[in-house]
């Protein structure tokens, strides 16, 4: 995702390139520095790491709105995202090898896929429309008593449309109960009041870097009574899912910044609303910028489009003005967009697509020094 920034002499505010919050970077020095015992371990060091860690599970668990046992720990959303579809692959194969998701998904999602449809799953994949909504009838209408497992993300990557997974997942359930439902839900978790243990969702995967905390910290949530295999296998770690000694630094960051968030989601979120009608109004005085996003998508992505601009151009000249962005997926090091393909965009308008991101934290002078940015580029950067 791309973001909004700072003056180039401060750390640029972003949900990519946040600054840990003070309470992660607090608790994840304190783990390395006092509490440093080997949570598996049965000595008293080793009992004071496991209960920091049921700490942190239980920040995690409270923020997503679950019991704490179906928190499982892992380095990220990607692997939240690999162990889910790989897992429920594993679990459900018997009855079907038929996947259903959306071709707007990220790519850790899309590839693992890819991969099972290499070995011979049937792969269905549902499109965005024109302005990046998926519509979750198409998607309960292509499960079938064959499929095994549907991966729909909570709110996309690039565009910050919000996708009908609770609505999907319901009538998903109604017509064949034993599919399995995975949600991506890296992008909402923090930011959308969810409360995923009210939901007919399976799984959903997580990352700690959206909300503050450390890269390298997610987690998975497994709805009770699912089982899924793992994928690591060693010392039988989070309960036999993920073997390895575990990050506690990391772990413990990431309950940090859940426990700073919790309980304040929607007032962020409604910040975050107000914020992002301050920045379009702001875009709307720029001519030739085109916003890709939907109206009613998350409130803290924001695609836009400067046809006839390369959108790598024009990222370096905001870089050149403290203002720092993303074109393509930040996992994909701006490679072209296959979700704005997906939505039948034109070439020049997927060319210059920008991504701008806010966190808690942003403030609308970033949002002036963007839009100024933006502008001054518009002037002065050559055409492609």
């Amino acid at each position: 995702p791309s973001a909004a920034g700072a003056p180039a002499s401060r750390a640029a505010r972003s949900a990519e390139g946040a600054r840990v919050c003070d309470e992660a970077l607090a608790a994840a020095v304190a783990m390395m520095r006092d509490c440093y015992g080997n949570p598996s371990s049965l000595h008293a060091l080793g009992a004071d790491s496991a209960k920091q860690m049921a700490r942190a599970r239980e920040a995690v668990a409270s923020l997503l709105g679950c019991q704490p046992e179906c928190v499982y720990f892992t380095s990220g959303g990607s692997e939240a995202n690999n162990l889910a579809i790989f897992g429920a692959a594993g679990a459900r194969a018997r009855l079907g090898k038929r996947i259903v998701t959306t071709a707007a998904e990220h790519s850790s999602v899309s590839g693992a896929v890819g991969r099972l449809e290499g070995e011979g799953w049937d792969v269905v994949r549902v499109r965005p429309d024109a302005h990046g909504q998926i519509d979750a009838r198409a998607v309960a209408d292509a499960v079938d008593g064959q499929t095994a497992l549907v991966s729909m993300m909570y709110v996309n990557n690039e565009t910050g449309a919000v996708f009908p997974v609770e609505r999907a997942a319901r009538l998903i359930r109604a017509k064949n109960p034993r599919t399995l439902i995975h949600c991506d839900g890296v992008q909402a978790f923090g930011k959308l009041p969810v409360h995923v243990g009210r939901t007919e969702i399976d799984l959903m995967s997580v990352s700690g870097h959206k909300i503050c905390a450390p890269k390298g910290s997610g987690a998975l949530y497994i709805r009770r009574g699912v089982r899924v295999p793992p994928l690591i296998f060693g010392g039988g770690q989070e309960r036999g899912m993920r073997a390895g000694t575990e990050n506690l630094p990391a772990i413990a960051a990431l309950g940090a910044a859940c426990a700073v968030l919790d309980g304040r989601v929607r007032e962020h979120f409604e910040r975050a609303c107000a914020l992002r009608g301050r920045l379009l109004e702001l875009l709307a005085q720029i001519e030739g910028v085109r916003v890709l996003s939907p109206p009613d998508g998350s409130p803290y992505i924001t695609c836009l489009s400067v046809p006839g601009y390369r959108s790598e151009t024009m990222l370096h000249f905001l870089e050149s003005r403290g203002v720092f962005v993303s074109s393509g997926s930040a996992c994909s090091k701006g490679a072209s967009s296959p979700v704005l393909a997906a939505m039948g965009l034109p070439a020049p308008v997927i060319d210059g697509a920008l991504r701008v991101s806010l966190i808690y934290t942003s403030r609308e002078e970033e949002l002036r020094q963007l839009a100024d940015a933006l502008a001054e580029g518009i002037r002065t950067v050559a055409h492609r």
